[in-house]
């Protein structure tokens, strides 16, 4: 098939879940933004329910907050298209962690009941982020 009717049929792809993706040099590249959009529609197609997308405080930002059942879901969503220096799980350090540690406390702050809760992990690789994994209980938090 040639290029341009694949690009029209991954293009209907992504523009059916709300993302627009470019071609560029022969692959699909998505931004931030965007991957996390395609994390949160792979969530959702694992019934998981969205609560907030990119809750910020004094310490940090975390990109969704879902709901998994009973259990609140503090998500990160990491997208690298060159496996160098670790790729996507790598990129999340111990300073990160701390920084989404930090952030789930607050916003649970706010909460009148603690939940149980877990921290996942949605790493995005390859210029399209087509290989997609999905870490649950990431940090052992």
């Amino acid at each position: 098939m040639a290029i341009a009717g694949i690009w029209g049929i991954v293009k209907y792809i992504f523009v059916g879940i709300g993302i627009t993706a470019r071609y560029i040099y022969g692959a699909f590249k998505l931004n931030g933004n965007e991957a996390e959009r395609y994390a949160e529609t792979f969530l959702r197609r694992h019934d998981l329910v969205l609560l907030q997308r990119n809750y910020r405080c004094r310490f940090g930002e975390i990109d969704l907050i879902m709901q998994d059942g009973t259990t609140l879901v503090f998500v990160e969503v990491r997208m690298r298209t060159n496996p160098a220096f670790g790729g996507a799980a790598g990129s999340i350090t111990f300073a990160k962690r701390k920084k989404l540690l930090c952030a789930a406390r607050h916003y649970l702050a706010a909460l009148k009941f603690e939940p149980s809760c877990r921290f996942d992990a949605v790493l995005l690789s390859g210029r399209g982020g087509e290989e997609v994994e999905w870490i649950r209980n990431a940090f052992g938090e």
